[in-house]
């Protein structure tokens, strides 16, 4: 008989150390350079493509719907199964809200040691995952499953978007004020939790924050007539505003006092619980990111922390602020206008405590 005891925790059969576990963004850029155009890029009725960089594939069916195509999945980040499902499948499904689309299907991605965890918790990572999506109002149909060492878990989505209203990252505007809508810090808490013992109410925060969907901010950037967002996953929040910034040909301010962090991110960061991931974003952005001397190091940290079903990170014409940030809060959302989009080098970033007086 199979009891508690027997089972090891999740995240001690994970060699992520604490992170959703993607390509470091230079290997990701070195490997698509030697791809080259074999992954197609945006022409025809392909709307976005590999080439892009962006959240999802689009393809657009006719003049009112186009396709929105993404798959997502990472080995454990906390050990509780139907939370790790949760959080995976809220993560899977923002690369469709990132676009500016909505859900409609998806499909199963799972790796699991069947000789060293049970699957009745296979079937607790399952049902966390069919619980979110059925909160997005997308079914899980199926999907495909492997034996392997290292347990993964994840999902393809299939969603629809108006091909005249996409979010994408590549049209940010100078002038335009960047808008985040979850706090920071998941990753050092996920390896607070394989490396250490957190504080129990941090990692439920950060739980919270995790399975939350990015549907809500979605909706509102649609709303106000924005046009350019990104997910902030495990590039970090600078990674992936240097990856929009390039993208659109800009250069961009980030005002570290307005970004915010989830309780007790700060405290484990400067107890150096970093991850690999994390570490991997700062050597990558070192070239592309000019920190004001002083800032203290904990918020570099934070602000290049490798995120797990992070918020969105939106760029927001100044006219349609006020109204993006009215409608965030009417649904629930503390919205932080955290930084500005610029004239200058494409994907530079300058950090500053403050906005300049």
């Amino acid at each position: 008989m199979t009891t508690a005891a027997d089972v090891p925790r999740l995240t001690s059969l994970s060699h992520g150390a604490g992170c959703a576990c993607k390509l470091p963004l230079a290997t990701l850029e070195q490997l698509m350079a030697r791809v080259g155009r074999g992954l197609g890029g945006a022409g025809g009725d392909l709307l976005v493509g590999a080439e892009e960089g962006d959240d999802a594939a689009v393809l657009r069916l006719d003049d009112r719907q186009a396709l929105v195509l993404t798959t997502d999945f990472f080995t454990p980040i906390i050990d509780d199964a139907r939370d790790w499902g949760r959080i995976a499948a809220a993560n899977a499904l923002s690369d469709v809200y990132a676009m500016g689309g909505r859900p409609i299907l998806a499909l199963n991605l799972t790796a699991w040691p069947a000789a060293d965890l049970p699957v009745e918790l296979l079937a607790e990572v399952l049902r966390g995952g069919a619980e979110v999506a059925a909160e997005a109002g997308c079914p899980v149909v199926g999907g495909h499953s492997i034996d392997d060492p290292e347990p993964k878990y994840g999902l393809a989505v299939v969603g629809l978007a108006d091909p005249a209203r996409l979010l994408t990252i590549a049209r940010a505007r100078p002038g335009d004020l960047l808008v985040l809508t979850k706090p920071l810090g998941t990753g050092v808490v996920a390896t607070a939790v394989k490396r250490g013992d957190p504080d129990p109410a941090a990692v439920a925060a950060a739980v919270a924050s995790m399975t939350a969907l990015n549907r809500d901010a979605a909706e509102a950037a649609l709303a106000a007539g924005l046009q350019a967002a990104t997910d902030v996953t495990g590039f970090g929040l600078l990674g992936h505003l240097h990856r929009m910034l390039r993208a659109s040909g800009v250069a961009g301010e980030v005002h570290a006092a307005r970004v915010p962090f989830l309780p007790g991110a700060a405290e484990l960061a400067a107890a150096g619980f970093v991850s690999g991931g994390t570490r991997n974003n700062q050597g990558y952005l070192q070239d592309h990111v000019e920190l004001e001397p002083g800032l203290p190091p904990v918020v570099a940290t934070l602000l290049h922390d490798a995120q797990t079903s992070g918020g969105l990170l939106l760029s927001a014409p100044a006219g349609r602020l006020g109204d993006l940030v009215t409608d965030l809060r009417r649904r629930g959302i503390e919205p932080a206008v955290v930084g500005r989009v610029a004239e200058g080098p494409p994907g530079r970033i300058v950090v500053r405590r403050l906005p300049p007086q």
